[in-house]
């Protein structure tokens, strides 16, 4: 992809909105945004509720024009395409599940080719080879003479954008497509949408609460602001620029680099910090502990160490804790974190400062 590549989809100072049916003046949610989603990108649209984000999605598909500004689809103004032009081009796959009835996985799938057949509605020999890529391109071949009402949540999310893709379209845009996941089927389908866009160069746009995802998988994040504008830039980008923590943060809560998401502070144990001693994924899980009993950690030595060795359970020992005269020592985690709770104490560097280390625990945007 090079930099004169033409963008899939383009906003150009668009203020999004609603126009009153009264003579009440329009209400604009968000305003001068420029966005330019290019071919083979995963774009990840993110914010706070009310934000602005489906106000957005909806103007960028044409569902409402905007207020001000224009969209570009693959260089033409999305108002002057019909609509079978428009389905041509952009697909769109929203979080409801749809009522087809009986329908197979096929035939759902074949919907998408309703915008290149004529008025006859004849499937044609290159219908036929769109419906069998776009089956096999999002992993449901083997489902495809199921109803689709037999099928999981998952599996049913895959059917709906292996419909979109028959529409081989230039831009696939999804509403929360792992609103109604579980943990194993959002990672399925992350890696699915990565595949696609090397596979189609097709640009796709999503919408998703899950800032992880967004983080990790996401060519570009466009980030809705609480103040009714919307930043476009690499993830990495808007995380060390603290566009991110700006967004999320609030009194009690921050950025957490290394875990690229949002942590609530843990008001129980104010500057309690410890020293984890463990190697590879025994000392992550070590830390992760720590963290949960509201303890930050620390690279320091010279105030509490844990130390952990492996086993399952793993063994623990807690140096350094007041008013313990000897170390205390367990297994398992759990009794870790509930040692760590009963004897949490500011660190001698925070107490002298008088101001207490911030501690964290893990929460999901």
């Amino acid at each position: 992809m090079t930099e004169t590549t033409r963008p899939a989809l383009q906003a150009v100072a668009v203020s999004a909105g609603y126009r009153s049916r009264r003579r009440n003046p329009a209400v604009s949610v968000l305003r001068d945004v420029n966005l330019v989603a290019r071919p083979g990108e995963l774009i990840t649209l993110i914010g706070p509720n009310g934000a602005g984000k489906s106000t957005l999605l909806r103007t960028l598909v044409g569902a409402q024009p905007p207020l001000a500004g224009r969209v570009l689809l693959d260089g033409s103004d999305l108002t002057t395409l019909s609509p079978r032009q428009r389905a041509r081009r952009l697909a769109v796959t929203l979080t409801e599940p749809v009522d087809v009835g009986l329908m197979t996985v096929e035939a759902v799938v074949a919907l998408g080719r309703l915008p290149y057949r004529s008025w006859l509605g004849r499937e044609t020999r290159e219908d036929g080879t769109a419906v069998d890529r776009a089956l096999t391109d999002a992993g449901v071949d083997a489902l495809r003479h199921r109803p689709l009402s037999d099928l999981s949540d998952g599996e049913r999310q895959r059917v709906m954008v292996a419909r979109a893709l028959a529409q081989e379209p230039a831009v696939l845009v999804l509403d929360e497509p792992t609103a109604f996941l579980d943990v194993a089927r959002r990672i399925e389908l992350a890696a699915m949408l990565t595949r696609l866009t090397a596979t189609t160069g097709a640009a796709i746009i999503l919408s998703t609460h899950d800032l992880g995802f967004a983080l990790r998988r996401a060519d570009q994040v466009w980030l809705v602001g609480p103040d009714s504008t919307v930043t476009a830039s690499a993830p990495e980008d808007l995380a060390y620029g603290g566009a991110i923590s700006r967004t999320f943060a609030g009194d009690n809560m921050s950025f957490d680099d290394a875990a690229a998401t949002i942590v609530v502070a843990d008001h129980g144990t104010p500057g309690a910090a410890a020293h984890v001693a463990a190697d590879g994924r025994l000392r992550q899980w070590a830390e992760h502990a720590v963290r949960r009993a509201g303890w930050a950690t620390t690279s320091d030595t010279s105030g509490p160490v844990v130390r952990v060795e492996p086993g399952t359970p793993c063994r623990w020992k807690v140096e350094g804790t007041p008013p313990a005269t000897a170390p205390a020592e367990g297994s398992g985690f759990d009794s870790l974190v509930v040692h760590l709770r009963r004897c949490a104490v500011p660190t001698p560097e925070h107490a002298r400062a008088g101001t207490p280390r911030p501690t964290g625990r893990r929460s999901n945007p």
